[in-house]
């Protein structure tokens, strides 16, 4: 898939639900404070301020996730 078709595909779909700093601490396993840390560093999936409260949309850290994974030499 291209990064056009990506955006294309995203444009039409139904906004996902975001995430919040907890739901997010629990899917990845990491405390909540890591999360602050990363926000903070510049670090981690990219996140939505809305008014005081910090959100994270799946797409986005579907594509953080992506970013970070690591292929096995010679595969």
């Amino acid at each position: 898939m291209t990064r056009q078709d990506y955006e294309a595909d995203r444009e039409r779909a139904e906004p996902a639900r975001l995430l919040d700093q907890d739901e997010l601490s629990s899917i990845l396993g990491v405390p909540a404070g890591t999360l602050e840390q990363w926000r903070a560093r510049g670090r981690g999936p990219a996140f939505l301020r809305i008014g005081r409260h910090v959100r994270y949309d799946p797409v986005e850290i579907r594509r953080w996730l992506d970013s970070r994974r690591n292929r096995p030499r010679g595969a």
